[in-house]
């Protein structure tokens, strides 16, 4: 069933599936605009590439990754192999996250998050969102997308390495999103120099 056909299905309603892989590919577009950015520009970008990624990860923590575990045979392996992959890159992301985006380490190190991300981003796409795509309801896949909504509206917008499971992020997710949203202000007022 094509995508509109599902939206049809769905009553207009966009599909989580649908929704996650156009975030894939902003995802993508992100990496390539803080990679053919310089100075300010950069930094501003890298921001952004930051917050969704940590947006994104969180809400596939929260309503996707618990959704698959039951979904199929095998999604629990799926699942823990994905949380593997987004610790991985939740970790070198901080680390990028601490870094200045002038200096000259910075872009081979984007890059090597890149191909971590983009590879994490496959795998999901053919071992865990084609099978609930396959063995789930039309209106259970928009319910979800908008539980995703939901969950990124109130995401930590930082990487947190360590916090890749639903009942982690309910626990230190408010906690977390406070702090780096008091954060992401605070660099805002100071021309993102924080």
């Amino acid at each position: 069933m094509t995508h509109e056909a599902r939206s049809d299905v769905t009553g207009g309603g966009e599909d989580v599936v649908a929704l996650l892989m156009r975030q894939h590919g902003d995802i993508r577009n992100l990496f390539d605009e803080v990679e053919r950015a310089e100075g300010e520009e950069r930094r501003a970008a890298f921001r952004r590439l930051v917050q969704l990624l940590a947006v994104h990860e969180t809400a596939e923590e929260e309503v996707v990754h618990p959704s698959a575990r039951r979904a199929f045979d095998g999604g629990e392996q799926v699942v823990e192999d994905r949380l593997r992959e987004e610790r991985d890159a939740k970790e070198r992301l901080s680390r990028l996250d601490d870094m200045d985006p002038a200096e000259p380490d910075f872009l081979p190190a984007l890059r090597e998050l890149r191909t971590e991300v983009m590879r994490h981003a496959r795998a999901e796409e053919r071992y865990e969102f084609a099978q609930l795509r396959r063995r789930s309801d039309p209106r259970r896949l928009a319910a979800m997308a908008k539980a995703v909504k939901a969950a990124e509206a109130m995401a930590p917008t930082r990487p947190h390495p360590g916090v890749e499971t639903a009942p982690k992020n309910i626990m230190a997710g408010p906690v977390a999103a406070v702090m780096d949203r008091a954060r992401d202000t605070i660099r805002k007022a100071m021309g993102d120099r924080g």
